[in-house]
Order: C-alpha cells, then sequence, then structure tokens
C-alpha cells in the first residue's frame, strides 16, 4: 500500500506516527511538508480526503497564527495561510491513495490502513 506521511521530525506525535507503523510493518514515504511545502490546491486536496476544514486542520495554538491575525479569517485566507506557512499545518498526516487521517494520537492513522 502506497502511502505517505506529512512529517516533521521535530515533533513527537509525528515520530511517535512513524514508529507506530514501521512497528507495524509500514514504510511510509516521508514528505518534510515544513521544507517542501504544499500547496494551496494540496491543502485543499487533503482537506478534502480528511472532510476537515481548515480551521480544524490549522495549528490554532501555534504562535505564527496568532501573529498573522488569523482568529477571523476565512477558510480560503486558512488555506493560503498554511501554504504560505507549512509550520501552521497540523500533524502528522498519513495519506494513503483516497484516506487520510491526522496522527493525534497516534493510533488514529491505523483507522486507514
Amino acid at each position: 500500500m502506497a502511502m505517505i506521511l506529512w512529517h516533521n521530525p521535530r515533533c513527537s506525535k509525528s515520530r511517535q506516527t512513524l514508529k507506530l507503523l514501521n512497528d507495524k510493518g509500514f514504510e511510509p514515504s516521508l514528505r518534510l511538508y515544513l521544507a517542501d511545502p504544499p500547496d494551496a490546491t494540496e491543502i485543499q486536496d487533503l482537506l478534502d480526503q480528511l472532510s476537515l476544514s481548515a480551521r480544524q486542520l490549522i495549528r490554532l495554538k501555534e504562535a505564527r497564527f496568532k501573529e498573522l491575525g488569523l482568529a477571523d479569517a476565512q477558510e480560503a485566507e486558512l488555506i493560503q495561510a498554511m501554504a504560505q506557512n507549512p509550520i501552521l499545518i497540523e500533524r502528522p498526516i498519513l495519506v494513503t491513495k483516497n484516506k487520510a487521517a491526522i496522527g493525534r494520537p497516534p493510533e488514529a492513522v491505523l483507522a486507514i490502513l
């Protein structure tokens, strides 16, 4: 099964999710999304797969969220902010062909395997 883990190696949940997948015999491709940020179209596609709004995917407690004054931002503005500031994207995210799941808690990704 082809799978991609949107991964931030500095994030403990991201590391735990990768370890969980490896322990279960899966070796996802890693997308280091901070170095390889998604564009707005990719984020919208991901939101569709997750069946979430941008507000549900964005890290509301991230300092950058407050710096950008996004508290009252609309969907398109939040998506653009995540594309320009990938640190705002919740992590980790496991993506398979037609499904995606946020690894919070890490075990949540097992539901799509």
